[in-house]
């Protein structure tokens, strides 16, 4: 068997940190769609954890779906283009669409995903984002109306985010200090 080596990872985010600033999240979300009905769609893999926390504080009528998107492959640096690998089940023509992102640096996957959204006519469009680099931004059309934190630009692991399939798991967000550029977050 192959030895696999462990990286150095720095707690940046608790558990508990996380939990508080979500629950925060879903209750804002909440109050503005008091009411209604959401579409809760979650950007896979990444947004996994995040989108099913969020749902939980999110006290109003809502569908879960998912969509798959990549563009990263096996790189540290997004490629700027994505491929849709899984689209969403139902239409959202008429919709309060609420898209919950795990991590917006470069904004080039999620201003593509925000053009397919508005081409397919929702009632609203709202972006939330557990983390933000915004010193990474390349697309300037980007509008975040949720962020849970802003974090440098560091290669970031936890709740969701990984190196090549690896550390999704862990309950919080760390920096992987030792990160080789050749493996994909």
């Amino acid at each position: 068997m192959e030895y696999q080596k462990k990286h150095e990872i720095s707690v940046y985010l608790t558990e508990e940190q996380i939990h508080q600033r979500i629950a925060e999240m879903g209750k804002e979300i909440t109050e503005k769609f008091q009411g209604e009905s959401v579409y809760l769609v979650c950007v896979l893999k990444g947004a996994v954890f995040f989108a099913t926390e969020l749902a939980k504080h999110i006290e109003l009528p809502m569908t879960l779906d998912f969509m798959s998107v990549s563009s990263y492959g096996a790189g540290t640096k997004s490629s700027g283009s994505i491929k849709i690998k899984k689209d969403l089940e139902c239409p959202i023509e008429g919709e309060n669409i609420i898209v919950a992102e795990d991590i917006l640096d470069s904004g080039n996957t999620l201003s593509r995903l925000i053009r397919l959204f508005k081409e397919r006519k929702p009632k609203t469009l709202t972006v939330c984002t557990l983390l933000d680099k915004p010193e990474r931004r390349e697309a300037e059309d980007v509008v975040i109306d949720y962020t849970g934190f802003v974090v440098p630009d560091k290669f970031i692991v936890g709740y969701g985010l990984d190196y090549d399939q690896r550390y999704r798991n862990l309950p919080y967000i760390g920096f992987l200090e030792d990160a080789d550029e050749n493996k994909g977050e």
